[in-house]
């Protein structure tokens, strides 16, 4: 019919990683990263309806995710961790790692602005303990990371989001400059709270980086801003001031609000230094009027604390001492609170690595050494689920038995055998989906916990079959297996399945091996 769109026909675009219709997410996440976040929600909604009207379920998540920053851009914090929650089940389902990881950071970063600092710490020492697994996929893995920093730099963890863009930035020179950024505020944090060398050890780190970036662009405006705030608040003034000057006005002409504040920070520095205080209180005035704008968590603190030393310098009573250390008090407060998150990850990751190393130890335990199946314990484990009632539904067992395994064994030796059985287990591995346990039952008998009816049960065992059929594990061997299925049904005991599972597979055999009997 004109105007639907059949789902059965595919699609006359190349196939990516990111999906067919990769085009389209990419839309919505430029739109929600320039602030136009409902366009962002209205282009997902449409967008979503073709990808889901077409089957493309790797467009589908990057929609959802583009729908989440533009929510989370806006401020609606509670849209945000609902769309991250789902996407966060669905990256889980398809047992993408990489994904689950990001999505955790992501919900760090939205748990963090809604104050839920515990719960973003947990979120963000589980993503830690996964992106540290090996990946080959190094371009998901780098986008991961990112939100890991972004999460951090939330939490005002400069540390580690700072080790994290430096490492990036290594192999990746388009990270230099948010390093520098977060080398700066680390900067600005730190003077304010007194430690001043160490302040300036992080100014100086963000200016030789800027400077470079000016030098070889010097129409970058926004690392002139950056470099102007670094150089302002390490004293050197004039420079400074020039150089903010020359960004402020070209970033709040293009609406890059965050480097306009840079540049106004700058200016006001650069000019109370001067002495010129109250020239220097509309720029920092300025600086706090564009926070309304998206700002970071920590930009505030830092417009307040400045603001406080300029009026400290423009009434120097005790009306402005007041103020100040009413200020400087609460900078401290939050730089304390800012520790504590910093334990709480330390202590939440650790507790994930114990944890993980329990779950590996667990895998080991419950893992066949041959074909890397779960083993015998893990079937008996699924059975008591069973009996138990726990064992989700609609469920088919498969038992697969290897066709004259024994005179396999006898002709060409055990070792032969053994690679067979694991090429099974592979061919099994290869037709399950995550939600299905492929188990190394004994010998050369495996068990399927097959997540459908029996119509899918079906299926898959006869793709199992006809898949080992074609294996050529020894040239003019043919190897075949035959397949017993049976559907767990309402009541049904473990050993009930299993047992008419059993029937089924001594019915294929006594019909001639090489076919599945349900």
């Amino acid at each position: 019919m004109d105007g639907e769109i059949d789902p059965g026909r595919r699609l006359p675009v190349p196939v990516t990683v990111l999906g067919p219709l990769h085009l389209l997410a990419q839309r919505v996440h430029r739109l929600a990263n320039t602030g136009h976040g409902h366009e962002a929600l209205a282009a997902a909604d449409a967008y979503l309806a073709i990808a889901h009207a077409v089957g493309d379920d790797r467009t589908i998540l990057f929609l959802v995710q583009g729908q989440m920053y533009a929510n989370l851009y806006m401020g609606r914090l509670i849209e945000a961790a609902d769309l991250g929650e789902r996407l966060l089940r669905l990256h889980q389902a398809a047992g993408s790692t990489l994904g689950e990881a990001k999505c955790l950071c992501d919900l760090a970063q939205v748990d963090v602005l809604r104050g839920r600092y515990f719960v973003a710490m947990r979120n963000l020492a589980r993503a830690a303990v996964l992106l540290d697994l090996p990946y080959t996929d190094f371009g998901r893995r780098i986008s991961a990371l990112c939100s890991f920093a972004e999460a951090a730099t939330a939490a005002e963890m400069y540390e580690i989001a700072a080790a994290t863009y430096e490492k990036l930035s290594i192999t990746h020179a388009n990270f230099s400059l948010v390093h520098a950024a977060t080398l700066l505020h680390w900067g600005l944090r730190l003077s304010h709270v007194g430690r001043h060398d160490e302040g300036a050890n992080r100014l100086r780190r963000s200016a030789e980086i800027t400077r470079r970036q000016v030098e070889q662009r010097p129409d970058d405006m926004v690392a002139t801003a950056m470099l102007a705030l670094a150089l302002a608040k390490l004293g050197d003034v004039v420079p400074a001031e020039k150089l903010a000057r020359e960004a402020v006005m070209p970033l709040r002409q293009s609406e890059n609000f965050r480097y306009a504040r840079m540049a106004h920070l700058a200016l006001g520095i650069s000019l109370r230094a001067q002495g010129a205080l109250a020239e220097a209180r509309t720029e920092f005035v300025a600086a706090r009027e564009l926070c309304a704008f998206g700002p970071r968590p920590d930009e505030k603190p830092v417009i307040r604390f400045e603001m406080a030393l300029t009026a400290l310098a423009i009434e120097d009573g005790q009306a402005g001492r007041d103020l100040f250390d009413a200020v400087e008090g609460q900078t401290r407060e939050l730089w304390r609170l800012r520790m504590q998150r910093l334990a709480m990850l330390r202590q939440a990751r650790q507790r994930e690595e114990s944890e993980a190393a329990l779950e590996r130890a667990e895998r080991e335990v419950l893992r066949d050494p041959l074909t890397g199946l779960d083993n015998r314990r893990r079937f008996d484990l699924l059975m008591d689920r069973i009996d138990r009632g726990l064992a989700a539904t609609p469920m088919v067992l498969l038992i697969v038995d290897v066709d004259h395994f024994k005179a396999i064994n006898d002709a060409y030796s055990h070792a032969t055998g053994d690679r067979a059985l694991r090429e099974v287990a592979r061919i099994l591995r290869a037709h399950c989906r995550t939600e299905d346990v492929p188990v190394r039952y004994a010998g050369d008998e495996f068990t399927v916990f097959l997540q459908g009816d029996l119509a899918v049960g079906r299926e898959v065992a006869e793709r199992i079959r006809a898949a080992v059929a074609r294996t050529d594990i020894v040239p003019g061997v043919r190897l075949t297996v035959s397949v017993g299925l049976a559907v767990l049904g309402e009541g049904m005991s473990g050993e009930t399945l299993f047992r008419e599972a059993d029937d089924r597979l001594y019915a294929a055999k006594w019909s001639g091996r090489n076919t599945i009997s349900s």
